[in-house]
C-alpha cells in the first residue's frame, strides 16, 4: 500500500481537541459518518461510524471493510458490525454508558441516517457537532502542512507543464486533459472534496476567453461552460485564441490534502484592461498579506480587500460580474476545499488563528473577455503568513 499512514499521535491529538470542545458543550459522545471527517479522525475511509466518547478512546465500528481499516488506521479500537442495532451492545462491551447528548454532522448528515441513529438512541438528545468538528480541523499540524507543501510542489509541476504546452488552436478540453495527466502522474488522487451540499467539483478549472466568464451553479467566481449540462462547470471544447486570458485554476492533492492555485496565461498578449486588472488583483493579495495576522476578523479582511478592488474601479467585476458575484474572497483548505476560515462577508465574530491554512483568490470577470486574477494557498503560523503555493504570479505570455 502506498501513501502515508496517519500517525497515532496525530489521531490522538485530533480526538483530544474534539473531546475538549465536547466537554465544554456538555456532549457525551460524537458520532461521525462523513468521509472527510472519518479520514481526519481515523486515517482511513471505511463504511461505518466513528464513536468518540467525551473521555477515552474512540471506537471505529466498521461495516465494510474492518480488515482494511485495521491495515490503514493507527486507531486501537476497530471492530466490525453489521447493523446499527448492534451499537449499544458494542458500547456496553467497552463499559461505556448510554449517551444522553450526542453530536452529529448536521450539515452533511442525510435525514434518513439521522432517523436511524435516533432509533438506536431514542432517549438521547442529538444535536449539531459540525461547528466543533470544523474548529478542530481548521488548525493544521506541522504534519498536515508538510503534506500540503508536497501538494504545492505538485501543482507547480502542472503550472510548468502549462507554460510549455499551451498553444493557439488547442481546445480547453485538450489543455485540461494534458494538465490532469501530469497531475495524476505526480500522485494527484483524481478528485477533490467540498463539504457543501451538491458540491461536486472538478479538480482543475481550465478555460479560455469568454468561457472563463460564464457563471455556473457552483459558489465560485469562475464557472465555465463544461462539456454537458449534466455537469455544467469547467472546460468546454472552445479553441484557444491569441490575445485572450487562459485560466488554470488547479487544486493540488497529496495524501488526502489539498492546495489551491490559479494562474493566467495568454498566447501573444492581452488587452491593457486585463493586464491592469491582473496587477490590481496582485495588489489586493498584498493587502490581505498585511491584514492576515492572528486575531484578525475574517470579515474585516474581506471588507478591506473588497474596498480596494472597488477603489480601483472593479465594483462590477470583482469575484464575478454583477449579478453573479460571490461574497467571499478566501476559504480554508485542507481535506476539503471549503474549510474554515472563510474570508467572506458577514463573518464578524470569527478570527484568524495560528495554524490555519487558506486559499485567497481575488479575481476579475469581464463578460465577452474572460477572467484574470490570482489564487494562492497560505499558512498562518506563529511566525507569520507563509505562502505555500509558489508558481510565478505574473501572466505567462506564450
Amino acid at each position: 500500500m502506498k501513501g502515508r499512514i496517519t500517525p497515532k499521535s496525530e489521531l490522538d491529538n485530533r480526538c483530544f481537541a474534539l473531546q475538549a470542545l465536547m466537554a465544554a458543550e456538555g456532549l457525551d459522545a460524537v458520532i461521525i459518518v462523513q468521509n472527510a471527517d472519518l479520514f481526519y479522525f481515523t486515517g482511513t475511509i471505511q463504511s461505518g461510524c466513528l464513536y468518540i466518547p467525551v473521555a477515552g478512546d474512540p471506537i471505529y465500528m466498521v461495516r465494510r471493510d474492518a480488515g482494511r481499516a485495521r491495515s490503514e488506521s493507527s486507531l486501537v479500537e476497530i471492530c466490525p458490525f453489521s447493523s446499527m442495532r448492534e451499537i449499544p451492545g458494542i458500547l456496553a462491551g467497552y463499559s461505556l454508558p448510554v449517551p444522553k447528548r450526542i453530536g452529529m454532522e448536521f450539515d452533511v448528515l442525510p435525514v434518513s441516517f439521522f432517523e436511524r441513529y435516533r432509533m438506536v438512541f431514542p432517549a438521547a438528545l442529538i444535536q449539531d457537532a459540525t461547528p466543533l468538528i470544523r474548529r478542530v480541523r481548521m488548525k493544521k499540524s506541522s504534519y498536515e502542512v508538510e503534506i500540503m507543501r508536497e501538494a504545492a510542489r505538485q501543482v507547480d509541476t502542472v503550472y510548468r507543464h502549462a507554460c510549455t504546452t499551451i498553444r493557439e488552436g488547442m481546445t480547453d478540453l485538450e489543455l485540461a486533459a494534458e494538465l490532469e495527466y501530469v497531475a495524476r502522474r505526480e500522485g494527484h488522487l483524481g478528485h477533490i472534496r467540498m463539504r457543501v451540499f451538491n458540491g461536486e467539483m472538478i479538480f482543475g478549472h481550465t478555460f479560455s476567453g469568454a468561457d472563463g466568464a460564464l457563471p455556473a451553479y457552483t459558489d465560485t467566481p469562475l464557472g465555465g461552460a463544461g462539456l454537458h449540462p449534466s455537469f455544467g462547470q469547467g472546460c468546454g471544447r472552445k479553441a484557444i485564441k491569441a490575445s485572450e486570458p487562459i485560466v488554470v485554476d488547479f487544486a493540488g492533492s497529496c495524501d488526502g490534502y489539498l492546495v489551491d492555485q490559479t494562474r493566467i496565461f495568454a498566447v501573444g498578449s492581452l488587452p491593457e484592461k486585463l493586464l491592469t486588472g491582473h496587477e490590481d488583483m496582485l495588489a489586493v493579495q498584498e493587502c490581505m498579506k498585511q491584514l492576515a495576522v492572528p486575531g484578525a476578523v475574517w470579515g474585516d479582511i474581506y471588507d478591506a480587500c473588497l474596498a480596494l478592488a472597488v477603489d480601483r474601479g472593479h465594483a462590477d467585476n470583482f469575484m464575478g460580474y454583477r449579478g453573479s458575484q460571490v461574497s467571499f474572497i478566501g476559504h480554508g483548505v485542507g481535506i476539503e476545499i471549503d474549510e474554515y476560515p472563510f474570508l467572506a462577508r458577514g463573518f464578524s465574530d470569527m478570527r484568524l488563528e495560528a495554524g490555519m491554512v487558506f486559499a485567497f483568490e481575488p479575481k476579475l470577470v469581464f463578460p465577452e473577455l474572460g477572467a484574470v486574477g490570482i489564487e494562492n494557498t497560505f499558512y498562518l503560523s506563529e511566525n507569520g503568513l507563509e505562502q505555500l503555493t509558489f508558481s510565478r504570479e505574473s501572466i505567462v505570455l506564450v
